[in-house]
């Protein structure tokens, strides 16, 4: 029992690593933990050989069906620029798709990232940003956000998450339930959205009410949103939003995944280890924890404990641990895809490039 249930814990995780090789620590924390997957960053991928070879190596301590993360929105967050070629934004993308009547440059957006992050051994990139570009958030979403508008979010949305269905790659819309009405980076401190449920509904929720059967994903961020039944828990620790909102009222099934529970959105309202039950509590699938091997750690101890302590928090761990390896079997049972050989990887570059210079081309078009 207690094997079962430490595997339950660890495939409740995905983590990060430190380098672009494993180190002899983190060999040893992975096989402990059996984490659900591994997310990558540019400080641990040099080309599509390292990468591979290092996402292989973390596979094999992870559980089965893993999740190989990384973030490639395009834009100011795209985690293979230097190893690959920079991807314009959502935002330069639905624009130039806008201006000229080509929905298709979505779709090929999506495709020329899901091929890229493919040649990587990658299986899941975590986009599309399906908040609203508001003026509220302008500051600090950047160019991340498609359009201020609910009906472009969605035609992008939807666009990107065919193309990166189409070359096999599962995307995750960001940042449930919204925020588009944040005016502080969650990565630095917990946003307040003075929103009420009726005008999220009608508006930031809207996209996921609309795609909820074609998102394999969902990250819900550490906003929070005092206005409405979830007071003042961030979403990622909130029953309210998690289960209620989004799992019964919209019906969603798919896996629900929180954002970096390391930022500071999260960890100056709670500890890690609260952090961490609250979330497994309020409904979520896997937590994930992008850094710091101490605080993965302390992670997985907490539930641990937690689960030691309460025979009702244990059957429902496992039961999430069951239904998230029954989610991840579904999306992730394929074998990474086979190398690009130079002459193919630079060919996908080329037409990365063209694609960059179309998008600009594009965006010159006066609108009538």
């Amino acid at each position: 029992m207690k094997k079962t249930l430490r595997h339950a814990v660890g495939s409740l995780l995905v983590v990060g690593l430190g380098g672009t090789e494993l180190t002899p620590l983190e060999r040893s924390w992975l096989k402990l933990v059996r984490p659900a997957g591994v997310i990558l960053f540019r400080r641990n991928t040099v080309d599509a050989k390292q990468t591979r070879a290092l996402l292989a190596e973390a596979a094999a301590l992870c559980a089965q069906n893993s999740l190989r993360c990384v973030d490639v929105e395009g834009g100011t967050v795209d985690r293979l620029r230097d190893a690959l070629a920079a991807m314009p934004s959502a935002q330069a993308v639905a624009e130039a798709a806008r201006r000229t009547g080509k929905i298709r440059m979505i779709r090929e957006q999506g495709e020329l990232i899901a091929q890229g992050v493919r040649a990587f051994g990658f299986n899941t990139t975590l986009a599309p940003v399906m908040d609203l570009a508001t003026p509220e958030s302008a500051e600090v979403m950047g160019t991340r956000a498609a359009s201020a508008d609910v009906a472009g979010v969605v035609d992008y949305a939807r666009n990107f998450l065919a193309g990166l269905a189409k070359h096999g790659v599962a995307g995750c819309g960001k940042h449930f339930p919204g925020l588009g009405g944040g005016t502080r980076d969650s990565h630095l401190e917990t946003p307040v959205i003075h929103r009420g449920i009726r005008e999220l509904w009608r508006e930031d929720l809207l996209p996921y009410r609309e795609l909820c059967r074609e998102l394999p994903m969902i990250m819900v961020n550490h906003a929070a949103y005092p206005q409405t039944p979830g007071k003042d828990l961030p979403a990622s620790v909130s029953p309210y939003w998690i289960t209620a909102v989004l799992r019964d009222r919209i019906g969603y099934r798919g896996i629900i995944f929180s954002d970096d529970l390391e930022m500071g959105g999260i960890l100056k309202f709670m500890p890690i280890e609260e952090a961490t039950i609250a979330a497994i509590r309020a409904g979520m699938d896997m937590v994930e924890i992008c850094h710091s091997p101490e605080l993965i750690l302390r992670a997985y101890e907490a539930l641990i404990a937690e689960s030691e302590r309460s025979v009702a928090f244990s059957r429902l761990l496992i039961a999430r641990a069951e239904q998230s390896a029954r989610r991840r079997e579904k999306l992730f049972a394929d074998k990474p895809s086979a190398a690009l050989d130079k002459k193919q990887f630079n060919a996908l570059r080329e037409r990365i490039l063209r694609f960059c210079e179309a998008v600009e081309k594009a965006r010159e078009v006066q609108t009538a």
